[in-house]
């Protein structure tokens, strides 16, 4: 099938000619048409399989379709990210494929100043991308009017859920028109999402292209048996003997990624991290430069897994694995995209045993574990309880700026992973969340 046989305009034809695209992936051929008929919709598809495009193409569509008389502060359609690098990941791709169109997009999120976001609204702007803590402060400046909003996308909502966002989900709710079309993206299915869905969405067109909880299939998985007092020695090693040009390594906090960058550093191996403890400004220059291949590993925390989009990155790496399951789905997405091949490496200490058996448990499938003779694991060392404070117990530090588009949960404040989160899951059971 062709992107000319999902009913897209010329203007899109043209803009996905010129990214070098001609036949969309399965969720793509899946969700365009339905999006372009006006039918609410709740998708789910492995991460690297083109959502974004899945609901960027068709909302363009939809636009170009009716030229409504807008007043000020009116937008037209808000897409709704958990991260600030989501929010930009998706920004771009509503950019690069309405460039033969005339609308206007701006992006919204926190850690930078809110008086440009709210000149660009009160310029005018078709299309709203904004994480959802930031946008409440500008709704509650009376900054933004969603009287005429036709389109509302919830992309990555299982993380949103996660994250904590739900309160201002269902504040955003109250202040948006009912009759409306709206879009829930996501890469997993759970039974919370879709209860979120019963209560947003209208006779919704289910349209799952893989099955639930599956990773892909071009991604390459091993586990490296280590003690974790040599897991950085292994990285460094990894990384050196085998060339590795561009690597994503993950960490459970954010002290976790300020000492492995330092430490990756002095052993003469370019690297940056990006937290929630880092400056807008920071973040965005760090992954800049790892996607232009100036520096060669980026150290992450989970704030990451959903916001850097590259579709030929090599390797990624989980020094520490995730206490939930979905998030080394999430991680190892960063990986294979777009039909590409991918590598992730899990290095496992004794006290994450647990986390790897609930996550093979959770993908249905056991990662094959290679062992590597001079980096065995210690026999003698015991399995110790894994410490999940905020920011590693080093303190929360400055959070860069305005916390508005951060999690109001007990987690960590920029979506880290920590034992908090079922504390939030069981609290959204109480609020009706889960049948």
């Amino acid at each position: 099938m062709s992107f000319t046989n999902l009913g897209l305009s010329e203007p899109l034809l043209k803009a996905i000619k010129e990214q070098g695209y001609d036949t969309p992936t399965p969720i793509q051929q899946k969700a365009i048409p339905v999006v372009i008929e006006g039918k609410d919709v709740l998708a789910a598809a492995q991460t690297g399989t083109g959502k974004t495009a899945g609901f960027t193409l068709p909302l363009l569509e939809k636009l170009s379709r009716t030229q409504p008389n807008m007043q000020k502060k009116q937008i037209r359609a808000l897409v709704l990210t958990p991260t600030r690098e989501l929010a930009a990941q998706v920004a771009e791709s509503i950019k690069t494929y309405g460039k033969h169109l005339p609308y206007t997009s701006t992006v919204i999120f926190g850690g930078v100043g809110i008086n440009p976001q709210l000149a660009a609204i009160r310029k005018g702007v078709d299309i709203v991308i904004a994480t959802p803590g930031r946008l409440l402060d500008i709704a509650g400046q009376k900054g933004i009017d969603f009287s005429a909003l036709e389109c509302l996308i919830l992309d990555e909502a299982d993380r949103m859920l996660d994250m904590g966002f739900i309160h201002d989900i269902k504040k955003l709710m109250k202040l948006m028109p009912q009759k409306r079309q709206t879009l829930l993206f996501s890469a997993t299915f759970s039974p919370e999402i879709k209860t979120l869905a019963e209560g947003l969405l209208n006779d919704p067109v289910l349209v799952e292209v893989a099955r639930q909880n599956e990773t892909a299939d071009q991604i390459k998985q091993v586990i490296h048996f280590v003690d974790k007092r040599r897991k950085r020695e292994l990285l460094s090693q990894l990384i050196k003997v085998k060339k590795w040009k561009q690597v994503l390594v993950f960490t459970r906090t954010k002290h976790g990624a300020n000492k492995l960058t330092k430490e990756l550093e002095e052993s003469g191996i370019s690297a940056a991290a990006i937290h929630g403890n880092k400056s807008q400004g920071a973040r965005t220059k760090a992954l800049a430069a790892f996607k232009a291949n100036e520096i060669r590993v980026l150290v992450a925390t989970d704030i990451a897994a959903r916001g850097i989009d590259i579709d030929q990155l090599p390797h990624v790496v989980n020094y520490e694995l995730p206490n939930v399951p979905e998030d080394y789905v999430h991680r190892i997405g960063r990986t294979g995209r777009a039909g590409q091949s991918g590598e992730a490496v899990s290095l496992v200490c004794i006290d994450e045993h647990e986390l790897l058996k609930n996550i093979e448990k959770f993908i249905k499938f056991e990662i094959p574990k290679v062992d590597i003779p001079a980096f065995r694991p210690d026999p003698n060392i015991k399995a110790e309880p894994i410490q999940n404070g905020r920011g590693g117990g080093k303190g929360r530090g400055k959070s860069g700026g305005n916390s508005r588009n951060k999690p109001r949960s007990s987690g960590s404040r920029d979506g880290t992973v920590s034992n908090n989160r079922n504390k939030n899951r069981n609290r959204n059971k109480s609020q009706g969340l889960n049948k």
